[in-house]
């Protein structure tokens, strides 16, 4: 049974030894969750070989597992408010290994789809407390410490993911990288057992947690649920059919349902009141749109490289692993300079970037140097890199102090709501496209039919241009959101 404990009788659980060896079994299970996410891009195209599957099918294999993490992430922060976080993040470790395995012997596609959404279950649950636990063992004036060795944990995974994928890809199948996972978070889970201690990380006596929001979280889950889906059309109907149009309006009725809900309950899990403040909605909205253009670019550009243009999984992750590079490099860099000169020109100035390396993704050829491909996707990290953070920071920025846990758990929402949408619209797009060319087929005929390469590629085509005009609507939002010349009376 966990004792309450306030904030002075927790003063003196810190302590270097327990706060980092906490740091470290947290930080295994973060890095390995995160680089699951982005190892498997380098893994699409072997993974529909084996099944024989096509693009729209594959795709589901990124989908799944993003939609179920985005529908999740808030109610699994909320469930271990009330049950423990040690509890929840444990048991999302032993789903996440589980899944995991159960991903590498799948005997057809639609087990494989199912497993993939019992490890997300799990990378939902480990990941929605992994930053919370890291912060509450360190005191408050290490706080900021602790956020970035835990950001520089989570980014050592995204880094990761493509270029370890691809080189175990090289010389095993892929069902390896899954059986691989398990190992660094069964040492996170021992870990986590033998050294988390729930006492020393609760800063709140139960009773003043707020309760949990049923209604909110399967509205929201379904609403997000339901508009993937019929974004991915994975029936191919028509955009004039009444089905697709009844799916559309049912999205709109349960995003309203949503809405009024969460106005109405004394404790709702987003509190929507915050967007009427037109400056932070714009921030907010951009957010979205940026996300959706770079998760567009990590998840079709492995595609593109791999089943399109013949390279290896090593040379693909290799490749890929410029994008992270370079916003890693920038990242850095535009919080500093967004605190000294203010975070919307920054922005602005990434998403333009962004903008300028999309065009021309959209206009590549068979034969276009990989140089040039390298260079596309360098200056494209670098241009996320200059927007994301100046972003997230004007979001906050714009929170009232009592808000700032919801908003920042919002933000999270944001991008991976951001990730979601993006690789539906693209993966859509393109599937749209080939079997309006009659090309409904496996992913590996797109390298061996030379018809069946020329509709992917216009289809990519089509599917950047879209990406272009969706990162343009968010720079043109970061333009509007001018902070007032003159603050507010009082």
């Amino acid at each position: 049974m966990n004792r309450p404990q306030s904030t002075d009788s927790t003063s003196s659980s810190f302590d270097d030894t327990h706060k980092w060896r906490a740091f470290g079994v947290i930080g295994i299970s973060l890095v390995t969750m995160v680089m699951s996410m982005s190892m498997v891009f380098v893994a699409l195209a072997a993974i529909a070989d084996d099944f024989g599957v096509t693009l729209g099918a594959v795709s589901w294999v990124v989908i799944a597992q993003a939609l179920t993490i985005c529908a999740l992430m808030m109610p699994m922060g909320r469930l271990a408010d009330m049950i423990g976080w040690k509890r929840v993040h444990l048991i999302g470790l032993a789903l996440f290994a589980g899944g995991a395995v159960f991903i590498a012997i799948a005997p057809t596609f639609e087990m494989l789809i199912v497993a993939r959404v019992v490890m997300a279950v799990g990378n939902a649950m480990g990941q929605s407390v992994g930053t919370a636990m890291v912060v509450s063992v360190f005191p408050a004036e290490e706080r900021g410490k602790a956020v970035g060795s835990q950001t520089t944990a989570v980014a050592i995974g995204g880094v990761s993911g493509p270029i370890l994928g691809g080189l175990i890809l090289e010389v095993l199948p892929w069902e390896a990288l899954f059986y691989m996972l398990v190992i660094p978070i069964a040492i996170a889970f021992i870990g986590g057992y033998l050294v988390l201690d729930e006492d020393r990380m609760r800063r709140e006596p139960r009773g003043q947690r707020a309760p949990f929001d049923w209604g909110g979280a399967i509205i929201s889950g379904l609403a997000i649920t339901l508009l993937v889906i019929t974004i991915n059309n994975p029936l191919g109907q028509s955009w004039t059919s009444p089905g697709l149009w009844l799916a559309l309006a049912a999205v709109v009725l349960l995003f309203y349902a949503f809405a009024r809900w969460e106005l109405r309950v004394d404790q709702p899990m987003v509190d929507l009141r915050l967007f009427n403040d037109p400056l932070f909605s714009l921030a907010v909205v951009t957010r979205l749109l940026g996300f959706m253009g770079m998760s567009a670019t990590m998840f079709m550009m492995p595609i593109f490289l791999i089943s399109y243009r013949g390279i290896s999984e090593g040379s693909a992750g290799g490749v890929l692993f410029l994008t992270s590079f370079g916003m890693g490099l920038a990242a850095y860099a535009a919080g500093r300079l967004s605190d000294l000169f203010g975070p919307r020109r920054f922005t602005i100035l990434g998403l333009t970037i962004l903008i300028a390396t999309v065009i021309p993704m959209a206009l590549l050829q068979a034969d276009t140097p990989i140089a040039f491909i390298m260079f596309l996707l360098l200056a494209n990290g670098i241009g996320a890199g200059i927007w994301n953070v100046p972003n997230n920071s004007m979001i906050l920025g714009l929170a009232p102090a009592s808000s700032l846990g919801v908003v920042a758990a919002l933000t999270n929402l944001t991008r991976n709501l951001g990730n979601v949408f993006g690789q539906a619209v693209t993966a859509g797009v393109v599937v749209a496209v080939m079997a309006a060319q009659g090309f409904d087929i496996p992913l590996s005929a797109v390298r061996t039919d030379p018809g069946a390469g020329e509709a992917f590629l216009d289809g990519w085509r089509a599917a950047f241009t879209v990406v272009a005009v969706l990162c343009a609507v968010g720079a043109a939002l970061a333009v509007l959101s001018r902070p007032p010349t003159h603050p507010p009376a009082g």
